[in-house]
């Protein structure tokens, strides 16, 4: 059986959504951050060297990185469920690009907010770098989504998936009052069933 390594307050939170939206069978198992450092548990290791979530575990198969489980478990599960656009559309390459931009692009500057926001004054220097980074990637997104509702097609893929962390991140920085198609976007993911469902068997998100 499928098995997901989930740790609070991560990215594992989007795969357990995905597997909430597929209604396919999984195994869930729950990993607690250390509440001083925020840093995982060592149990994790035990499943990947890298110590990171999201992991899953299928048969002999052990992957991580969200737009690669996202994939797989699409490939492997998601048939006839619409959340992957048949690869001979042009809306197969919307979807690819966005998985990977969540990841690739998008969350750089995200990345470096939080991790810089620990330094206080320290990072002064390097603070309008990165909400002009920020802002670039939100303001883009933000056209991205106009007058749509969803970021591919006209229903729930992938994409909406990978990028709901993005928008998470983005609004427990306060980042998105100038953006509201944004807004509006990760307010109806949240909103929806499966996402509820997957906050109450995950345990408490921050995020979400």
């Amino acid at each position: 059986m499928l098995t997901l390594h989930h740790l609070n307050d991560s990215r594992s939170q989007r795969i357990l959504w995905l597997l909430e939206e597929l209604g396919t069978p999984y195994e869930l198992k729950r990993y607690q951050r250390d509440a001083t450092t925020r840093l995982a548990p060592p149990e994790l290791k035990a499943v990947h060297p890298l110590g990171k979530s999201p992991v899953i575990t299928d048969g002999d198969l052990t992957l991580v990185e969200s737009g690669a489980i996202v994939d797989a478990i699409l490939r492997r599960y998601g048939a006839g469920s619409g959340l992957r656009p048949a690869e001979s559309t042009p809306a197969f390459e919307a979807y690819q690009e966005w998985l990977h931009y969540a990841e690739g692009s998008a969350m750089l500057p995200l990345m470096l907010q939080l991790y810089t926001s620990r330094l206080k004054d320290a990072a002064a220097p390097l603070q309008p770098r990165i909400d002009s980074e920020i802002a670039n990637h939100l303001e883009f997104i933000e056209g991205a989504l106009k007058g749509r509702q969803f970021f591919v097609g006209d229903s729930l893929t992938g994409a909406d998936i990978m990028m709901s962390f993005v928008a998470e991140l983005a609004g427990s920085f306060g980042r998105l009052g100038t953006y509201p198609e944004l807004a509006a976007w990760i307010a109806r993911m949240h909103a929806r069933p499966a996402f509820r469902r997957s906050v109450e068997k995950g345990g408490a998100y921050r995020m979400g």
